[in-house]
């Protein structure tokens, strides 16, 4: 079945009793068959093809609806198909960055603390640096004894300081 490329219900039946058919029914034309029943014969043939091709129409619009809704189911499933790939890429890569900064990404326990203290705790520079970097800082350093070692030996990279 040869593809319609417009609807055939927007034709309109021509007139076979025109010049530009006068060979047409002519030919139908004997001695029993008049001209008018002649036209007659070639506009309910008309009519009949042109049915058909209305059906042809209908089945093609509604096959084309269905292709549309099955490529768009299987670009819906390669999406999700996708994004389902995106996420255990993501997932495994956190992972690996879990397994190689396990300091980073140990979990903290919550428990009961104490109100915070009204005196703000100076820490050493070389700690906060280790910190900021993710690395092992050594307990020493927020002991009593190494806040007072830090508060003691601070000195301040300000330049308008008086030292």
């Amino acid at each position: 079945m040869n593809r319609l490329f417009s609807d055939p219900s927007l034709l309109v039946c021509p007139d076979f009793m025109s010049a530009w058919y006068q060979a047409t029914h002519t030919a139908m034309i004997m001695p029993n068959v008049t001209e008018a029943q002649a036209a007659e014969t070639l506009r309910i043939t008309w009519v009949l093809t042109n049915e058909d091709l209305c059906l042809q129409w209908q089945e093609q619009v509604v096959e084309d609806e269905r292709l549309r809704a099955e490529r768009k189911r299987l670009a819906d499933k390669e999406a999700e198909r996708e994004h389902l790939a995106l996420q255990l890429e993501e997932n495994t890569a956190q992972a690996d960055e879990k397994k190689k900064n396990r300091s980073k990404h140990s979990t903290i326990i919550l428990r009961p603390r104490p109100f915070a203290n009204d005196e703000e705790a100076l820490v050493s520079e070389f700690a906060l640096r280790k910190i900021d970097s993710g690395k092992y800082v050594e307990l020493y350093y927020w002991t009593n004894q190494g806040l007072n070692d830090a508060l003691i030996n601070y000195r301040t990279r300000d330049d308008d300081s008086m030292v």
